[in-house]
């Protein structure tokens, strides 16, 4: 969601003596057309100077960039070739194909371009932006910030390679130190968009989500077509618990781009917070639609079709998330439970395995295959998953319930009553806990130590404990 800007500079034009005048005059009119964009007729001019002067370097050079501007990467690449063939100091023929370059995707290219022109111009602050860039691109991120720091260290005031050392740091996770960057950046530039709205992203990733929210309007007001940002603030607002206004900017979102996947997404994530259901549903089929191998938009549908009760849909959405994500641990889970609601106890374990395979730490996953297991009769079984789940999260007040329930039902009333315990440690109110815990000691000959959690159970409005407290404790 970060945009890099990188400037393409067509330096001014520099005319060099011709072998004929003739050569000179259709390289002035490729310049002339040049200057109006019109870069197709430019080129025709300079292939007509080059036939005439084959040596004309700067008919090639200027040729390249007009090749540039329409996106005929490769030939203005050998125009670029071909000018450093004849003057191997030309340093903007090094720098512009070290763009064209980058434009292909060839980073590792590019890097030995700026190294060329910055070797011939030690001081050529864009080759060290922009090859700082290309580093970005191939993940090195640290060699990128060398490259902008030394950028800035030769032109202080330079907003880009500003806003493109905050990009890197806030890659490398330094978001204190992006937003002191675009923050720099801003200062430089106030109407630089997309250092607001970067800013923005940093500072959601430190939960500082009114001051993103501030930037997002910022970046709005200076491009009100930032559907970005109406996205990211959005999203900025549903972290404020601001579910229908956060809606309203998806929506805007959207308005601007009826192909932004992230907009749909989540409002389709908002709707279901909503309990709009299928309103979220028709969303996340459009974010499907739009991407295919969106994981997170089929996961987010199968919970939406489980509130449904439809769990066969579900399953299916859940094995597309899958298919795509094959390390989709909450998939799986989601999809046990799906099959453990058909009453497919055994599929639903399998399910559990794969997703602990994936997270050993996952310790809603244990509890479930404990219910599971419960499910089909294995109490040993379920109090080991209950149990894991346990070592987990101690603090797992269900976890505890449950074990105690397969304890009590093994006849393991001392263990039963020391979850019990548990229960009622971690929640003092829990009726149900006092009710199962009386009926442990009960069990045990604990009478009235069992009827005093009876009574409290009743306190608390337990149906059963009312029941209990009647048969054993009058």
């Amino acid at each position: 969601m970060k945009k890099l800007i990188i400037l393409v500079f067509v330096f001014g034009i520099t005319i060099t003596k011709s072998s004929s005048q003739t050569s000179q005059e259709y390289f002035d009119k490729g310049n002339s057309k040049f200057k109006l964009k019109d870069y197709s007729g430019a080129i025709s001019d300079y292939n007509k100077a080059i036939e005439i002067n084959p040596k004309y370097d700067e008919a090639f050079y200027f040729r390249g960039l007009a090749k540039f501007y329409i996106k005929d990467f490769y030939g203005a690449i050998l125009d670029y070739s071909k000018v450093i063939e004849m003057n191997p100091k030309h340093e903007k023929s090094f720098y512009n194909r070290g763009l064209t370059k980058a434009n292909l995707k060839d980073f590792t290219g590019a890097i030995l371009d700026y190294n060329q022109v910055i070797e011939i111009n030690p001081k050529y602050e864009k080759a060290f932006n922009n090859r700082g860039i290309a580093k970005k691109n191939i993940q090195d991120f640290n060699g990128a910030i060398l490259d902008y720091n030394k950028a800035i260290e030769i032109n202080p005031k330079s907003a880009d390679a500003f806003y493109n050392r905050g990009n890197a740091k806030y890659n490398l996770k330094d978001f204190d130190g992006a937003i002191s960057d675009y923050t720099n950046t801003i200062e430089i530039n106030p109407e630089y968009a997309d250092a607001y709205y970067n800013r923005g992203l940093a500072k959601a990733d430190l939960k500082d989500f009114d001051g993103a929210i501030l930037d997002y309007i910022k970046t709005i007001q200076i491009n009100p077509t930032h559907d970005k940002a109406f996205n990211n603030r959005g999203l900025a607002k549903a972290n404020l618990k601001s579910f229908y206004d956060a809606i309203l900017d998806y929506d805007r979102a959207i308005e601007i781009n009826p192909e932004n996947v992230d907009a749909y997404y989540n409002r389709g994530l908002a709707k279901y917070y909503f309990k709009e259901i299928n309103g979220a549903i028709l969303d996340y089929n459009k974010a499907i639609e739009i991407n295919p191998k969106h994981d997170k938009a089929f996961y987010n549908r199968g919970l939406a079709k489980a509130k449904l009760k439809d769990f066969n849909g579900a399953i299916l959405d859940y094995n597309n998330a899958i298919e795509i994500n094959p390390k989709y641990d909450k998939a799986f889970n989601d999809r046990a439970i799906a099959k453990a609601n058909l009453k497919d106890f055994n599929g639903a374990i399998s399910d559990y395995n794969k997703a602990i395979e994936i997270n050993p730490k996952y310790a809603d996953v244990f509890y479930n295959k404990g219910n599971a297991r419960y499910s089909l009769k294995d109490f040993n079984g379920a109090i080991l998953d209950f149990t894991k789940a346990i070592e987990i999260n101690p603090k797992d007040i269900d976890a505890f319930y449950n074990r105690g329930l397969a304890k009590y039902t093994l006849e393991d009333y001392n263990g039963a009553i020391f979850d019990y315990t548990k229960v009622i440690e971690i929640n003092p109110n829990d009726a149900d806990a006092f009710y199962k815990r009386g009926m442990a000691k009960i069990k045990i000959n604990q009478k009235e130590s069992g009827c005093i959690d009876l009574k409290k159970a009743k306190e608390l409005g337990s149906i059963e404990a009312i029941e209990g407290v009647k048969k054993y404790c009058n």
